[in-house]
C-alpha cells in the first residue's frame, strides 16, 4: 500500500473518531508500527492531524461536556503518574501550595503526604482526600461539579485571601491559541482566581490534552511559569510550547505500560 493510500485512511478514520491508535492502525494497514508513525509525523507536519501518545488525533478537538471524576481517572494513567512525579520534585518542605481539581492533580496529591510541613489548600473533594489527615489542608467552599470540584462566588472568595507560593492546576485542553480550557465557566473563574494567588503557576496537562480546545479559556498559554507535560508531546508541540513558556518539562513515560 502506498503512503498516499495510508495516510488517506488515517484520515478517514479521524474523520469517524477523535482519536486512532498506532497498533491498530498498524494491524488494519498491514505495516509496521514504525510506518505508522512516520505517516502520523507527515500528516501532522501538513497540519492534518496532530500526533498524541501511542496514535494520532483530530487537528482540533472541542470538547464541551464536563465527564465526572470517575470517568476521567482511568485514561492515561501512566502519563498522569509520570508527570505526578515530577510535579513533586518541585515541592520543597514547607511550601505553601494550592492544587485544583482535576485526576493529574489528584496523581499528584498522593505523592505529597511525603514532603514534610506542607500547608495545601485545594477546591479539590479528591485532593483532600489524597492528601489525608498528614498535610495541612484548607478546603475551599463552593459548588460541586461531575469533576469534584468546588467552584463559584464562595470559592473564588476564599482564593481572595490566600497567597501561596505555587498553584499546581490541572487543565481539560490545552490549546496553541485558545490557552488552557476548561468546558465549565465556574471552575475556569476559580481556576484564574487560584492563578493569581500563587507566586508561581505550574500547569499538569498530559499529552492528549494537547490541542483540545474546550468552552472557558482559564488563561493563555504564557500564563503558566511551567508546564509539566510527557513524553507523547509532538516535536512540533514542544517547540511551540518551549518559546512560550519559561519552563516545558516533559515525564518520561517510555519505561510503563501502554495508555488506556
Amino acid at each position: 500500500m502506498l503512503a498516499a493510500e495510508r495516510h488517506a485512511r488515517i484520515l478517514a478514520e479521524l474523520d469517524k473518531r477523535e482519536a486512532v491508535r498506532v497498533a491498530e492502525l498498524a494491524t488494519s494497514l498491514a505495516v509496521s508500527e514504525m510506518t505508522i508513525r512516520r505517516d502520523i509525523e507527515q500528516l501532522e507536519s501538513q497540519g492534518l492531524a496532530r500526533r498524541v501518545h501511542g496514535g494520532a488525533a483530530r487537528v482540533v478537538d472541542f470538547a464541551f461536556s464536563e465527564p465526572g471524576f470517575d470517568v476521567k481517572f482511568g485514561h492515561y494513567t501512566d502519563a498522569k503518574s509520570a508527570i505526578a512525579r515530577e510535579a513533586v520534585k518541585l515541592v520543597r518542605p514547607g511550601s505553601t501550595l494550592f492544587v485544583t481539581a482535576g485526576t493529574t492533580t489528584f496523581a499528584f496529591a498522593k505523592l505529597l503526604p511525603t514532603v514534610p510541613d506542607l500547608t495545601v489548600a485545594t477546591n479539590s473533594i479528591k485532593v483532600a482526600e489524597a492528601l489525608g489527615h498528614s498535610v495541612r489542608t484548607i478546603l475551599t467552599g463552593g459548588e460541586r461539579t461531575p469533576s469534584e470540584a468546588l467552584v463559584g462566588p464562595l470559592a473564588t472568595a476564599s482564593l481572595a485571601q490566600l497567597h501561596v507560593e505555587l498553584c499546581f492546576m490541572g487543565v481539560h485542553g490545552l490549546h496553541p491559541r485558545g490557552g488552557y480550557t476548561t468546558p465549565n465557566l465556574l471552575e475556569a473563574e476559580t481556576n484564574r482566581a487560584a492563578a493569581e494567588a500563587a507566586a508561581r503557576l505550574v500547569v499538569l496537562a498530559d499529552s492528549s490534552k494537547y490541542g483540545l480546545l474546550s468552552l472557558a479559556q482559564i488563561a493563555p498559554i504564557e500564563r503558566a511559569d511551567t508546564l509539566i507535560s510527557d513524553s507523547g508531546l509532538s516535536s512540533s508541540a514542544r517547540r511551540e510550547l518551549d518559546d512560550r513558556i519559561p519552563h516545558v518539562i516533559l515525564a518520561d513515560t517510555s519505561t510503563t505500560g501502554s495508555h488506556e
